[in-house]
């Protein structure tokens, strides 16, 4: 009787796990199939002459060709390369110094008690609630004035995103806060100062959370459009890949744009799918490390 019990557990559980799994295979299809489609698109040539350049009522491609791809990256045609570097650095500059300044917020909050410490956290909780293009009036005079703005929009964007980056220490904080502070004061007690004990001993038990505050830090520049649009108003040297494409598409040809369109968009993706795909573990570790403790 217990053997019949266990093989009809068994076989519901098996039955239970076969529907799970489609129920998730149809789900990631229709999630993906976007993506597909842009990806089938960025393949249609823009010549009219061969293929229709705009939107069509068809995925795949009459007609395969990598034109799109090659006037993305012809200097002589457009700025696409130009576009992507200001982007690239930008959002290199942004997550190494966010989060350097997040790390070392979140240590000193974590670690040390000082007076106003709490009500400074509470502050910053609060003031973290109001969306961030309520400044940007305030933001874009204040940048023209130390000339920021426009030729000087790359450094401006930059600034910016660091200049408040240490408000968002609530998850980092939480993983320190999962680090024994027994360690801390065994190596306080050696001789150990604060950097020493920061730098030697809590980063390198930190590797989940500095992949996730990166990565953080690392997308938000990289798909920013609304305040870098604001910012680099006017000068086509400035513009991130965003605003970039987006003019394409207002002020460009919209027969001949919409497939270069498609394809720079998943030029655009690749570094980002790429590094969720190799750091996703850490990605995964520092996000429930820091859930643990507010």
């Amino acid at each position: 009787m217990a053997n019949n019990n266990q093989g009809s557990m068994k076989r519901k559980r098996a039955v239970g796990n076969v529907i799970g799994y489609i129920v998730l295979i149809l789900i990631s299809l229709i999630w993906l199939f976007p993506y597909f489609g842009l990806l089938m698109a960025s393949f249609r040539s823009f010549d009219a002459s061969v293929e229709y350049g705009g939107m069509v009522d068809y995925i795949i491609p009459h007609t395969f060709s990598l034109d799109n791809y090659r006037f993305l990256f012809d200097t002589t045609q457009n700025n696409y390369t130009r576009w992507y570097l200001n982007t690239l650095i930008i959002s290199l500059c942004v997550a190494v110094l966010n989060t350097l300044n997040v790390l070392c917020v979140s240590y000193a909050l974590s670690r040390m008690r000082f007076k106003g410490r709490t009500l400074l956290m509470r502050f910053w909780l609060i003031l973290g609630m109001f969306p961030g293009f309520l400044t940007m009036i305030c933001l874009y005079f204040l940048l023209k004035q130390v000339g920021l703005t426009q030729a000087g929009a790359i450094p401006g964007l930059i600034l910016v995103s660091v200049a408040s980056s240490g408000m968002g220490y609530y998850v980092c904080k939480g993983y320190f806060d999962t680090i024994p502070k027994a360690l801390d004061e065994a190596a306080r007690i050696d001789g150990a100062s604060r950097a020493r004990v920061f730098l030697t001993m809590t980063i390198p038990m930190s590797k989940p959370i500095i992949i996730y505050t990166a990565l953080v830090a690392f997308m938000g520049p990289w798909c920013d459009y609304v305040f870098a649009s604001y910012i680099a108003f006017g000068h086509d040297k400035s513009y991130n890949v965003a605003v970039a494409m987006q003019r394409w598409m207002v002020v460009g040809d919209y027969q001949g744009y919409f497939t270069r369109f498609c394809a720079g968009g998943i030029v655009v993706a690749i570094p980002v799918t790429l590094l969720f795909m190799f750091l996703q573990k850490y990605y995964v570790e520092g996000v429930t490390g820091g859930a643990v403790k507010g």
